[in-house]
Order: C-alpha cells, then sequence, then structure tokens
C-alpha cells in the first residue's frame, strides 16, 4: 500500500472568489472531501498527508477518512514547496525507496481502475509513472497578433494528468534540486525528467479532470448528479 500527498495550500485565484476552489461544496461535501474519498477508498491507498496553507480557515480537520489516516501539515508558496512539506511530514513507516503518490485537491473525478493500473504498473517501473491523456485535439500555434502561426503536430503529445507516483527519496531530491536551481516545475514528472529519469506514461481517463474554471466545477456537478442517479435505479 502506497500513502499519498495531496498538495492543498492553492489559493484558486484563476478560479475567483473568496473560498478556495478545494473547499467549494458538492452534493454536501467539499471537492477536497471527494478528493481524498477517491484516494482513501482504492484498497493500495495507506493513508493521505495533505498540505494546507499557513493561514487556512477552511479546513475541516479530518483525522481519519473512509478508515484511513489522514494528516495534514503547512505547505509552502509552491506547488513543490508544498509537496516537499509534505514527503517531509510522512509517518515513519515509509520507508526512503517506498512509492508515493502525489494528486491534485482539485482533481475529484478520479476512478480507481485508473489508480489500479497506475500502482500496478508504475511500481513495477525503476522510475515510476503518472496518469495522462493523449491528446486528441488540433493544436494551433499562435502568433503575437493572436492569428495562427501554424497547425503542432499532436502525435506522441500527452496531457498530464495525476496521480503521480516516484519513490519518496527519488523524488525529494528531484524537487530539491529543481527547487535550489530556481526552476519552477509544474508536475512531479517535471522534477524527475530534470534529473534525466523518463517516467511511465499510463493512460487515464479524460474525465479525471482538474477544476480550475467555474465550468469545470458545473462538469463535477452533473457527474457527482449521474452517480446518484445511477445508485438510486440499482
Amino acid at each position: 500500500m502506497s500513502w499519498a500527498i495531496v498538495p492543498a495550500a492553492g489559493k484558486g485565484t484563476r478560479f475567483g472568489g473568496d473560498v478556495p476552489k478545494q473547499y467549494l461544496v458538492v452534493d454536501g461535501l467539499p471537492i477536497l472531501a471527494h478528493t481524498l474519498h477517491a484516494l482513501l477508498s482504492h484498497p493500495g491507498v495507506r493513508g493521505v498527508v495533505v498540505a494546507l496553507s499557513a493561514d487556512d480557515a477552511h479546513w475541516p480537520g479530518w483525522h481519519e477518512m473512509d478508515g484511513k489516516p489522514v494528516l495534514a501539515c503547512v505547505g509552502g508558496e509552491s506547488r513543490a514547496d508544498s509537496v516537499l512539506a509534505a514527503l517531509e511530514a510522512l509517518p515513519a513507516e515509509v520507508r526512503v525507496d517506498d512509492f508515493v503518490l502525489v494528486h491534485d485537491a482539485a482533481r475529484p473525478n478520479l476512478h480507481h481502475d485508473d489508480l489500479t493500473a497506475l500502482l500496478e504498473r508504475g511500481r513495477n517501473d525503476p522510475v515510476g509513472a503518472i496518469l495522462a491523456a493523449p491528446v486528441r485535439d488540433t493544436l494551433k500555434r499562435a502568433g503575437d497578433d493572436g492569428g495562427i502561426d501554424g497547425t503542432e503536430p499532436r502525435e506522441r503529445l500527452w496531457r498530464a494528468l495525476t496521480p503521480q507516483l516516484f519513490r519518496r527519496l527519488q523524488l525529494t531530491r528531484a524537487l530539491e534540486s529543481a527547487r535550489d536551481a530556481g526552476v519552477a516545475v509544474t508536475d512531479e514528472a517535471m522534477a524527475m525528467e530534470r534529473q534525466g529519469m523518463r517516467p511511465l506514461l499510463v493512460e487515464g481517463d479524460d474525465d479525471n479532470f482538474k477544476i480550475t474554471t467555474p465550468g469545470d466545477l458545473v462538469r463535477f456537478q452533473y457527474l457527482v448528479s449521474l452517480r446518484l442517479q445511477e445508485g438510486q435505479r440499482r
């Protein structure tokens, strides 16, 4: 079983509003609760460490969910800083060569089948793996004036999703190296790539999306309502 890390110190400024997006409520629960349940309800996940902002006034103080431990720590200014803080806060039982999951706080629609595939394939890779989805749309390169400068080939292009799965010590060193070099990594795989490593791509479902805009929130609300209707029919 693997521990998971959820960096949740962001303010969600792109989304707008006074409440960070991870605390917006869907079906009576904050998005963060949906995200944690998606992880902790999986038999391959042992527990979760959530990295929070120092002034987080919305954290409900969860210590357990789905019968598994939920730990909290203070994160940092950047995603990488928050992940590093959570890696440090993992319990002593997590060894340096154990695999650890990192998952976005506002990515609540994770499927168990995808997480199972990631854990099974990632643990058999010397580096680790990430969930990802092939790019299917036509990609355009924009000019400074807003016109199209060209069409980019989409073959071999993938959208990085989460969770991402790496060994505790290797990920720690990769993130520290990026920080010390002044490089702002946008995901954990980027930090590993800087070390010359090649994480494995594991295809995940397209609807494992991150809630970034109000439209994303509406989409997740709709998916939750469909699941509720399906449960009622059963």
